[in-house]
């Protein structure tokens, strides 16, 4: 058996963490673009997913996203110029800066959650609620394992 025929028949956790990203993903930000965020993308996803109303620093967005605190800059400079987020003085720390969503950033964190909770409803839906919430428990034991993040 060729290598994609194996993985195609039998993938692998990558494989299936990838396709369940990617796709939740397109059906997210087409639906999000309908709600009137078209702007935003993906890859904003690393800032926006993990950012506090209140705001959060970008040394903490980097380590809850995985993602490098530069590349966490650039995206947040995308956000700023976007009208999503604005960095403002820490009160607990006037050399650290926090990004703080705006309106429109909260507008879109808020349809955002509304939008994946809908997507996860219908999975439920689609393989049965104790399925889905063992298949949830599952992943995330996974997830931690994986990330060592708890």
């Amino acid at each position: 058996m060729r290598r994609s025929e194996r993985k195609r028949e039998r993938p692998d956790l990558g494989i299936l963490s990838g396709r369940t990203l990617f796709s939740l993903q397109k059906e997210l930000f087409t639906r999000l673009s309908e709600m009137g965020h078209a702007q935003v993308r993906p890859r904003h996803g690393a800032v926006l997913a993990y950012l506090d109303a209140e705001g959060s620093r970008a040394s903490d967005l980097a380590a809850q996203s995985g993602q490098h605190k530069q590349v966490i800059g650039t995206l947040v400079d995308e956000l700023v110029a976007l009208g999503y987020v604005e960095r403002r003085p820490d009160p607990a720390d006037r050399r650290a800066k926090l990004v703080v969503p705006t309106e429109l950033g909260l507008d879109h964190m808020e349809k955002s959650d509304a939008v994946l909770v809908e997507m996860e409803a219908e999975h439920a839906r689609a393989v049965g609620e104790e399925a889905y919430a063992e298949f949830k428990r599952v992943f995330q034991l996974v997830a931690e394992r994986q990330t060592g993040v708890r």
